[in-house]
Formats: C-alpha cells, sequence, structure tokens
C-alpha cells in the first residue's frame, strides 16, 4: 500500500507519498481501507518531529479516517467487511489501509458522505470527552470556545449551541458570519479586541461557564479572567506555550478549575468509552441535522504538502480533508 511518510522532520515537502508494508489486524483490531483522512494541529507537530506517535501506534501521521472495513480480525465481533466506517485513530490516516482498534470505530451518521465522515471522529471525540465530560456544560451555560474557525472549533460551536449553551467564539474577523452560522451567540476577533472585554459584556459581567483553550500558556491568566465563579477551564493545546504563571488566588475566589487533558495517549479502554459515549449522544445530534461536519476543502491523499500549508496558515474554516482513490 501506500501512505505519507516523513523520511526527515521538517516542512510540509518533507511529507512523501510512498509505497510501505501493508497493515495486518491484531486481536481486537480490523483493517479499514482509507477512503479520507483529515489534518489535524497534531500531524502537523508530529511531521517537525515534535509530537511522535504513542507506543505500538503506526509510524504515518493521521488521527482519524473514513471508509470501509476490508479484513475483520480475532476477537472482533459486531462489524462485518464492507461496513462504511469513519474512526478515531493514534496515528495512521494518511495511507490506503490503517490497522484499528473495534473500539475505536464508529459507523458513518446517517445523512453524511463517506468522504466528510473522515472530519468527524477526532473533533467530535476531543470536544465531547472535554466540554461535556471534562466541563460539565449544561443548558443554559455559557461556553467560550478559543479557535472558533478550527476544526475543534467549529464542531465545538455546533456542539455546545445544540446542548442550549450560550456560544462565544475567538476567531479572525473574516470567519464571524461562518461561525455565527454555526451557532455562535457572540464572535470575538482576537487580534482586535481583549475577549475578555468582550465576553464580560457578553455575559453582563458573569463570566464564561466553560472555556475550552487550544492555546494554553499565552491564555491562561486571561482566561481565569474570563471565568464565571464556578467555572471551568478545560486546555487541550499548547499554540500559545507550555508555561505560564497561574493566579491560585483568583482561581479560588471564583471557586474555579483549570484541566487539561490529551487524547491520543489514553488508554484503548478509556478511548473505546468515549467513542460509545459520542455514539450515543453525539451522533442523534448529527443524525438529526443539529451538528454537521464542516469541510473546508478536499486534496488528494499526494497532495498533504498543499494541505498542510493550508492549516499552518489558519486561513480555513473546519477540517482539510486528504482523499484516497
Amino acid at each position: 500500500m501506500r501512505a505519507i511518510t516523513v523520511p526527515q522532520p521538517g516542512g510540509p515537502d518533507a511529507l512523501v507519498w510512498a509505497e510501505v508494508p501493508d497493515p495486518e489486524p491484531g486481536p481486537g483490531e480490523v483493517i479499514v481501507r482509507v477512503r479520507a483522512s483529515a489534518v489535524n494541529r497534531a500531524d502537523l507537530l508530529q511531521r517537525q518531529g515534535h509530537y511522535p506517535p504513542p507506543p505500538g501506534a503506526p509510524a504515518y501521521l493521521g488521527l482519524e479516517c473514513s471508509g470501509v472495513i476490508d479484513t475483520v480480525g480475532p476477537e472482533v465481533t459486531g462489524w462485518a467487511v464492507g461496513q462504511e466506517v469513519c474512526a478515531l485513530l493514534a496515528g495512521g490516516g494518511y495511507a490506503e489501509r490503517v490497522a484499528v482498534p473495534a473500539g475505536q470505530l464508529l459507523p458513518v451518521p446517517a445523512g453524511v458522505d463517506l468522504v466528510d465522515a473522515a472530519a468527524l471522529p477526532e473533533v467530535a471525540c476531543t470536544v465531547w470527552s472535554n466540554v461535556v465530560g471534562v466541563g460539565r456544560l449544561e443548558t443554559g451555560d455559557t461556553l467560550l470556545v478559543h479557535g472558533g474557525g478550527s476544526g475543534i472549533g467549529t464542531f465545538a460551536i455546533q456542539l455546545g449551541a445544540a446542548l442550549g449553551a450560550t456560544v462565544l467564539a475567538t476567531a479572525r474577523t473574516t470567519k464571524h458570519p461562518r461561525l455565527r452560522e454555526l451557532g455562535a451567540a457572540h464572535t470575538i476577533d482576537y487580534r482586535e479586541q481583549d475577549f475578555v472585554e468582550e465576553v464580560d459584556k457578553a455575559t453582563d459581567g458573569r463570566g464564561a461557564d466553560v472555556i475550552l483553550d487550544i492555546l494554553g500558556g499565552s491564555y491562561l491568566g486571561r482566561n481565569v479572567a474570563a471565568l464565571a465563579t464556578g467555572g471551568r477551564l478545560v486546555v487541550i493545546g499548547m499554540q500559545g506555550g507550555r508555561k505560564a504563571e497561574l493566579d491560585l488566588g483568583a482561581l479560588l475566589t471564583k471557586r474555579a478549575s483549570v484541566s487539561a487533558t490529551a487524547l491520543r495517549s489514553r488508554p484503548l479502554a478509556e478511548k473505546a468509552a468515549i467513542v460509545r459515549g459520542v455514539r450515543d449522544e453525539v451522533w442523534p445530534l448529527v443524525a438529526a441535522g443539529k451538528v454537521r461536519p464542516v469541510v473546508d476543502r478536499r486534496l488528494p491523499m499526494a497532495e498533504a504538502a498543499e494541505a498542510h500549508r493550508l492549516v499552518e496558515s489558519s486561513d480555513h474554516v473546519g477540517k482539510v480533508l486528504l482523499t484516497v482513490g
């Protein structure tokens, strides 16, 4: 088969579409013939040599895919050859075939195209497990989503709105009309506006109940300032740095909490539990049209370098997909 390889870490041109050995299913795994994968920020870091795959994961990039089950390995029940699926991966999605633990498979939701389904697994699992699981978002809460134009952001806006929350989102002004279409009640240009002041105005001084943050260090202090009493800050990325000073007094005064999570490195059992939750609680919203995959564009897998350049530029809204065949 062919896969996107990285012979030497570097820029987008380090990606090479090359022949590699076919995967073999282990116990509890299936082989999926890939129809599409999606570009995630973690892929860019791995390409640069900063984010190696966890032990046992494929060496190739790609944290999600859609396709058709090609082979069912031993100890797998409930799945059959020929089924259309999408999957959460620890790696390997940028390829023609990939081995997937059966617990990380999802059926393609009703009404979603097989290719577009590749835009769902990683964002759905990340957003649901953090906004609902860790952040405990409830109807009537205010949710602040940083990076509203990203794959994570566009999904979080839709999910928050579908669950009855008031959603605020930061993004470039050019993306604001699309984010409002997705359900954002208030959009903030992080380059021109102070998001703490904007959250204060939008909530009449109460603050955000849940903040989903991809920036990390550079936003920590201001995120705490933007929290409501009893608010929950959930950090899922470090695009703004790994370190910052935390004012514990401010956190204590608000009786607020800060959590940080990662999905890729979790044990298989934890990932399977998240996938089950997404299938039970999120897939019905997708089937009902309340949450949809947001796809900026599709590119052939062999043009992965161009896809990486686009995601690095942050000029996209939603997901950039890589297609096979």
